[in-house]
């Protein structure tokens, strides 16, 4: 089962911001949530240590690789994580 060593708050963020708008940057994420670039680069190894997201070439600028959520995964895990949002203060959003 996750916990919120798995999963922190800023993985959450970046989760709800994957969910929303789609495959993003790590710039765009961190410009998009409101968060330090380090602290997206860390939600993202996280996220992807738990196969939620993906790292997906960005072919207008290989540079810049692309992050998509993995709707499988979310789907599959979603109560665990509607409760992480909860203990870390978020509130549920219906995206």
């Amino acid at each position: 089962m996750l916990t919120t060593n798995d999963l922190p708050r800023s993985a959450l963020i970046v989760l709800d911001r994957l969910k929303a708008e789609g495959p993003l940057s790590p710039k765009e994420i961190a410009a998009r949530a409101c968060l330090p670039p380090r602290t997206v680069s860390f939600a993202l190894r996280k996220l992807i240590r738990q196969r939620l997201c993906c790292k997906i070439p960005n072919l207008r600028d290989m540079r810049q690789p692309l992050y998509q959520l993995d709707y499988d995964r979310f789907q599959e895990l979603r109560q665990v994580i509607d409760r992480l949002r909860i203990q870390a203060g978020l509130h549920s959003r219906a995206i």
